[in-house]
Parts: structure tokens; sequence; C-alpha cells
């Protein structure tokens, strides 16, 4: 069996970074009062579609007249 070459470098080096970032943990109930569409229900969906086709469909005509 051959030989692997060997990786030099010193172990003895602290690898360690630092970052300019905060970790601070958020609380849960700031995160949930986020909106999101994956967790609204089909209704509320279909109503925030329908909003906005009709807010659309206002602009086309304010467009045209």
């Amino acid at each position: 069996m051959a030989e692997q070459p060997h990786h030099h470098h010193d172990h003895a080096q602290d690898h360690t970074h630092a970052h300019d970032h905060a970790h601070a943990a958020r609380p849960a109930s700031h995160v949930a009062a986020r909106l999101s569409l994956l967790r609204m229900s089909a209704g509320q969906r279909l109503i925030g579609a329908a909003a906005l086709s009709a807010m659309l469909w206002l602009g086309v005509y304010w467009a045209l007249t």
C-alpha cells in the first residue's frame, strides 16, 4: 500500500475566529408574529389573493380612464 503524503500544519495554533454578528436568542412570540403565507389558512390566502387582484384591476381601470 502506498504511503499517503502527510499534511503538515501547526496544531498548536488557535483556529477560532471572531463573529461580528449577534447570536442573541429571540423570543418565540416575536418570531411567530411575522406574517407567513404558509401558516395562513386557505381562506385567508384566497381573501388576500382576491384583494390583491382587486387592487390590480382598480389600477388598470384608473390607468385606462
